[in-house]
């Protein structure tokens, strides 16, 4: 597959950029900053915010995939992250439809869910199907963006994968990573099956490795032929407790779901 990988600079983008290269797809990479030194193949440096600069891209040459790694990381104002995440991924779909590229990818996030309570969850697993429960303006985003993408499902059958992803690290590095850590081999594996299950429609899956304390449910994505193979409990002896575990465990998104998030949706003068 020809594949663009757009925030392909970025810390899941140069990971996934070869993984998904040595599996035999060809990468074209895109992001707001040059390409990394180092780095071969074709790059596009632009804002995916611009509708204009991203439809040029599809009438420069032709894809069989999106995904769609690109967004600011962290907490933002609500119109900063709408910008961010839902008018980046709504551009691409745009250019997608233009020019029948079927197939998307996109990076959500558990902050799509962060505000959901772990205490009675059925077998101790989120699944798929809870509502929507952002815990911050970033999980709003990646909820509406998600919105969206299903919008496009429906209204011009493509296929839109949405892994929401737990924390990409080399390794765990918090008790809480014990739960919801994805490794590097993995995410391509989790990447490369949402790129290329059959007719998935719209479809969403848990980001996470196969780890022995995981709190969401990892059979969606299994579902899709994403088959996980490491399991963060491989480190627990190297995670020393943390003064703020009990509370980091109290909501699926971890801290992002504390005060210390709360904030204006507006930035005012």
């Amino acid at each position: 597959m020809k594949i663009l990988v757009t925030g392909a600079a970025g810390s899941i983008g140069r990971v996934i950029s070869p993984g998904l290269t040595e599996l035999g797809h060809t990468v074209v990479g895109l992001d707001r900053v040059p390409q990394p030194d180092g780095e071969g193949g074709r790059w596009y440096t632009l804002d995916c915010t611009d509708p204009d600069a991203v439809a040029a891209v599809f009438d420069d040459q032709s894809f069989d995939a999106v995904v769609h790694l690109a967004g600011h990381p962290d907490e933002a104002s609500l119109p900063d992250s709408l910008s961010s995440h839902v008018i980046t991924t709504a551009a691409l779909l745009d250019a997608m439809r233009d020019h029948d590229v079927p197939r998307f990818v996109y990076a959500s996030s558990n902050h799509a869910v962060g505000r959901t309570p772990r205490s009675g969850l059925p077998d101790d697993l989120l699944s798929v199907d809870t509502r929507p429960r952002p815990d911050t303006f970033y999980g709003v985003g990646k909820v509406a963006a998600e919105a969206v993408m299903s919008l496009y499902a429906d209204r011009y059958a493509l296929d839109a994968v949405s892994c929401r992803i737990g924390s990409f690290l080399e390794r765990p590095e918090t008790v809480r990573h014990l739960s919801t850590w994805l490794s590097h081999d993995d995410c391509t594996r989790m990447v490369e099956a949402a790129l290329t299950t059959p007719a998935p429609g719209f479809a969403v899956l848990y980001g996470i490795s196969a780890n022995t304390r995981a709190w969401w449910d990892l059979e969606p994505g299994r579902a899709l032929g994403y088959d996980p193979q490491d399991d963060a409990e491989e480190h627990a002896g190297s995670v020393a407790p943390g003064p703020h575990d009990e509370a980091e465990a109290a909501h699926v998104g971890g801290p992002f779901a504390g005060a210390v998030f709360e904030r204006p949706a507006l930035d005012r003068a």
